[in-house]
């Protein structure tokens, strides 16, 4: 550790010129040799380079957001590709290239807080040999070497002897249950953050290897700094446990304000604006309308969680706008359903007997909008029919199998001879 952390000991300086800074902050306050005072240096100092670091965060969110967006295109690559894993891989590298996505961007921001990570680990392992470095002279050696956390200085470290410790004024039990104590919130802070990831902002429809790969992280990264825990001293343990707990809470605020769609985040969040919306009666807050603007410009193809969220505005009488907003609509339950207003339903198909029912009710309307009896019109139609259509005596007896509903119109067809 001694050897990576030399590497980047041209960063040494800057970081031990900003801890004095804060030092001198706090020790007015606190008092000088205090470990308040040097503790509360080092949570500034990782504050203050998480505050440097936000837009690597927000490259780091644009990214995956567009790892969300290729989760189809993956998934077809991955159906299409099955047998062939090889292929696989060729078309997603390819696919990251087209769309300039990196996968591995969500580690961005620990690679670029590393240096400082190990700087201070070289200035405090300095503090610990009572050595001289960066801008912090003798005098302000003796005071780190007298601060103390919960009784471990600050130079301490769980795999010390007790003779180390001992020219530390401090007792090897109180470190090691110290450094034993934020070892476990270490790596416990670290493994809920990553848990959060994948349990609430992770489209779970789509397995791709990006989730495989954050998966594989959820567990590994708690387990690594358990292991180089026993190794940091407890001032590096005060700065892991900050920037931890830092990540978990800037993480919680992009899940709840900015989820990733089709997570179960988004479905918590769109339901929180829902109920925003019927208790106001419109879209309060301009990231709440960003999110309603980008539904909308989606169109057909929002996933389930969006379209229910619209279903949701429907039942209200509401329809999202393009601007963000809702509005009052007539057709918002057909828009929301399918994106178009219903179309006519067709009359049912009536059978044979059916229409010649109904023939015959129009009929019988007509004879008494008449004035006559419809029983007296019906006779002597019948009886002109009958004197027209008899030519022989028996083409009497045909005319009335003819009158028989359900019978075919016309001159039936003769019966053959061995049906006589």
């Amino acid at each position: 550790m001694d050897t990576i952390a030399s590497l980047f000991s041209f960063i040494t300086w800057p970081v031990s010129w900003v801890i004095v800074q804060f030092h001198k902050l706090y020790g007015a306050i606190f008092g000088p040799d205090t470990g308040w005072a040097w503790g509360l240096s080092i949570v500034s100092l990782v504050v203050l380079i998480r505050i440097c670091l936000i837009p690597l965060f927000v490259k780091q969110i644009k990214s995956t957001r567009n790892m969300q967006l290729l989760q189809p295109k993956m998934k077809a690559i991955q159906e299409r590709y099955k047998s062939d894993k090889q292929r696989q891989s060729e078309e997603m590298m390819k696919l990251y290239k087209e769309t300039g996505t990196n996968p591995l961007s969500s580690c961005l921001p620990i690679i670029a807080q590393s240096p400082f990570f190990f700087a201070l680990y070289h200035v405090l392992s300095a503090i610990a040999s009572n050595k001289k470095i960066g801008v912090i002279d003798q005098s302000l050696l003796d005071s780190a070497r007298q601060a103390h956390i919960f009784g471990a200085p600050l130079a301490a470290k769980f795999m010390d002897s007790a003779e180390k410790v001992g020219t530390l004024d401090a007792s090897l039990t109180d470190v090691r249950v110290v450094t034993a104590v934020m070892i476990v919130l270490m790596s416990a802070s670290q493994f809920f953050t990553q848990r959060q990831l994948m349990t609430k902002n992770v489209d779970l429809t789509v397995k791709t290897p990006y989730m495989q790969q954050q998966k594989m992280l959820m567990y590994i990264f708690p387990l690594i700094f358990a292991v180089m825990g026993i190794n940091f001293p407890v001032g590096v343990l005060v700065y892991w446990l900050t920037t931890n707990v830092w990540t978990m809470g800037q993480q919680m605020y992009v899940i709840n304000q900015n989820p990733t769609p089709g997570s179960k985040a988004q479905e918590q969040y769109l339901g929180r604006v829902l109920k925003s919306v019927t208790a106001h009666g419109q879209v309060r807050g301009r990231t709440r309308r960003n999110t309603v603007k980008r539904i909308v410009a989606k169109g057909p193809d929002r996933n389930d969680i969006e379209r229910k969220f619209v279903v949701g505005l429907a039942k209200l009488g509401l329809a999202p706008q393009e601007d963000g907003t809702v509005a009052k609509s007539d057709t918002a339950v057909a828009e929301a359903e399918g994106g178009a207003p219903q179309r006519r339903q067709q009359p049912k198909r009536q059978t044979k007997a059916q229409r010649q029912t109904g023939a015959a009710h129009q009929g019988g309307a007509k004879d008494d909008d008449s004035g006559e009896p419809a029983s007296k019109t019906s006779l002597k139609k019948s009886t002109a029919q009958d004197d027209k259509s008899k030519p022989a005596g028996k083409a009497a007896s045909g005319s009335s199998r003819q009158a028989k509903s359900g019978q075919r119109k016309g001159p039936q067809r003769p019966k053959h001879p061995s049906k006589k």
